[in-house]
């Protein structure tokens, strides 16, 4: 009402027209699934105390690695375990990455990538996650990290191997490249997996190790959920094998060589098929005996 420049007023008006305003935040609340803790000991088979201290360690140290040998169901916890504490399967707040020998920092944090006229800096998958938690930190969000020890930690870490802690959380620091101020936000958890069988990789530096709570995940064969899984598939066969199994990890524990870390996973003799003669042939000849032929190697009498 007051100023000379009235069309230039218009052309601005113009440009934040009220129904080009009403479009904004009009995207409906998606209503994930429900996830309860009774949902997850439904699918995993883990005892109620375990997953309560899983659960505890997790929220207390906020970084954990779940370690165990193949089979144990490390990787399809991961997700479940972080949907329970969400409350809700809602894969937003949940991202899951794997490391390899070729991971770094630059994939991770951020680091200089080639576009057509030059090179320009990208933000990694972490550096996105963290940015997004950020803006929420009224809920917890879950960074999942599958074989977390293939990958050069103190290598793809950089400067966050400081920030990871569970009380350095918060504080900031400037990233390597784009000399940015950055901070690991206090509602981001990370979840990592570790393959104990894998003899090829080399151990954890303690200055990595002591920003990690250890959750061991043994094999589930006394446990009451794998023992429901054999009642309902009923079949003498699967149940004879499972008791061959259990005899065998014995053996592998005992053994100086290997260790509890090296026995067979539960997770290889489950499906949600029938019980065959061809699944469980297959199971045995293609998946087990070559397990146990590359843990004694050496030794093809024992294999036998």
């Amino acid at each position: 009402d007051i100023t000379p420049y009235t069309d230039y007023m218009e052309k601005l008006t113009s440009i934040f027209a009220p129904d080009e305003l009403d479009d904004v935040d009009t995207q409906p609340e998606i209503d994930y699934p429900a996830y309860s803790s009774a949902d997850f000991l439904s699918d995993v088979y883990m005892n109620g105390q375990d997953y309560k201290t899983l659960v505890n360690v997790l929220k207390m140290k906020k970084n954990i690695i779940l370690q165990g040998a193949p089979g144990v169901g490390k990787t399809f916890t991961a997700k479940r375990l972080a949907y329970s504490i969400i409350g809700a399967k809602n894969p937003d707040r949940v991202q899951m990455i794997q490391f390899h020998q070729s991971y770094s920092y630059e994939d991770f944090i951020e680091g200089y990538r080639p576009t057509e006229n030059g090179f320009t800096i990208k933000k990694g998958s972490f550096y996105k996650f963290c940015k997004m938690a950020e803006d929420d930190d009224e809920n917890d969000y879950f960074f999942i990290i599958d074989e977390i020890n293939r990958g050069n930690l103190s290598k793809i870490l950089g400067e966050l191997m400081m920030l990871i802690e569970k009380d350095k959380r918060g504080e900031k620091i400037k990233l390597l490249y784009s000399n940015e101020w950055f901070t690991v936000p206090q509602n981001v958890r990370i979840i990592g997996m570790m393959n104990t069988a894998d003899r090829s990789l080399a151990l954890m530096d303690y200055a990595l190790r002591r920003r990690f709570a250890f959750f061991d995940f043994a094999p589930a064969f006394p446990s009451e959920g794998f023992k429901n899984y054999l009642a309902e598939k009923n079949s003498p066969k699967l149940e004879s094998l499972i008791t061959a199994v259990e005899s065998l990890n014995n053996t592998i524990s005992a053994d100086e060589s290997l260790g509890d870390g090296f026995r067979i996973g539960h997770s290889y003799f489950c499906t949600d098929g029938e019980i065959t003669d061809e699944w469980l042939k297959s199971v045995v000849e293609y998946e087990v005996i070559p397990l146990i032929k590359e843990y004694w190697f050496d030794e093809p009498t024992k294999v036998r």
